[in-house]
């Protein structure tokens, strides 16, 4: 293999592993979105200050914004 292959080939490899990271910074930041959402949902389902069907409507709400 000359040279410029391997920089093309060590290039290539360079951008697989970024992508692959990206990947996952996107699955933990989606997972700690969600927990975060059904984290508020919980506490809305705590209140009382409206009545039982609109607290159910809310935390549907909310629950249907996770990904």
């Amino acid at each position: 293999m000359s040279e410029p292959e391997l920089n093309i080939w060590e290039k290539a490899m360079g951008w697989r592993k970024r992508q692959m990271v990206k990947s996952q910074i996107n699955e933990v930041s989606q997972k700690i979105r969600n927990d975060t959402i059904e984290e508020v949902a919980k506490e809305i389902e705590k209140m009382t200050a409206f009545g039982q069907v609109t607290i159910d409507s809310f935390t549907v709400y909310i629950r249907n914004m996770k990904k």
